[in-house]
């Protein structure tokens, strides 16, 4: 841990041994990078390093911002997903994780030369890390924010992507697109009055991108209903959901007669993406 004599002086209100043992010691370590604008290996190997007053205070205040629960993410402008860095701001959800489940189902699915809908894109993380592992796709996304859409270009950008943007409220801008042959979508699926709403990194995030304001199945319906309209015969839609809705969006795939209905389960074994593949039509006799 980097210490400095001035801390306390250049506004720490809490002593280095209190910071410590209230973050987590990623988080602190994340924000020490941060304030010093140096990577983790530089930390390290300058252990022994003093820090300036200067540089105390702005550790300091991004201390205090986490303390008051703002996210790691938002604070540094920056969250890794599938290998890859975004930027991210209150704009947008944080990609977490689990998330990265429905990138690779989505890649072992995506036919060579095939068209990919990313629905409700946010900070663009499903879209780009498909267009990053797949040269070959064509790669649309789309969202109804015109400020995360601004934050999914820079990061389509950043990482020499090629992703068409959309501003859509789910399908109504797709009326002249061609069919795809995959549709994924992580929408927001927390009902509403769900305690994890006010509590964690939740609190800080764009309400509108995590509930639907309802039962939390609302968007997932009409994702369901709509993506027959725009998906090639055959081909798969895979959908994100909360820890407790797979069976329901299994019973509405199979309702609007998608076929292979199944979910699979993230790293730690809850059933985190359902999906089924559009059934081909009947041969005429």
């Amino acid at each position: 841990m980097i210490r400095s004599t001035d801390e306390i002086r250049a506004g720490l209100s809490l002593a280095a041994a209190q910071v410590q043992a209230l973050l987590d010691p990623l988080d602190n370590r994340i924000l020490l990078c941060h304030a010093l604008d140096v990577s983790r290996v530089s930390l390290i190997t300058q252990s022994e390093r003093t820090l300036s007053a200067e540089e105390a205070a702005r550790y300091g205040a991004l201390v205090q911002r986490r303390l008051r629960g703002e996210p790691v993410a938002y604070i540094v402008g920056q969250r890794e997903f599938f290998g890859l860095p975004f930027e991210v701001s209150s704009a947008v959800l944080i990609p977490r994780p689990d998330t990265e489940l429905l990138v690779e189902l989505a890649l072992e699915r995506l036919p060579p030369q095939g068209r990919v809908l990313d629905m409700g894109t946010g900070s663009g993380a499903i879209a780009v890390a498909i267009a990053h592992s797949r040269k070959d796709a064509a790669v649309t996304a789309l969202d109804v924010s015109a400020e995360a859409l601004e934050v999914a270009g820079r990061n389509a950008a950043h990482n020499h992507c090629h992703i068409n943007f959309l501003r859509s409220d789910w399908f109504a801008a797709l009326a002249h697109q061609p069919r795809y042959d995959l549709i994924v979508s992580n929408p927001p699926y927390i009902a509403s009055g769900d305690r994890h709403l006010g509590e964690g990194d939740l609190r800080f995030e764009p309400s509108g991108a995590l509930t639907d304001f309802a039962d939390g199945l609302t968007a997932l319906r009409t994702i369901i209903a709509g993506a027959a309209q725009h998906l090639h015969d055959g081909c798969w839609l895979l959908l994100e959901h909360g820890y407790d809705q797979a069976e329901a969006v299994r019973a509405c795939l199979t309702q609007h007669g998608y076929l292979e209905v199944q979910s699979w389960q993230d790293l730690a074994g809850i059933a985190r993406v359902s999906g089924g593949r559009l059934a081909m039509p009947a041969l005429s006799a």
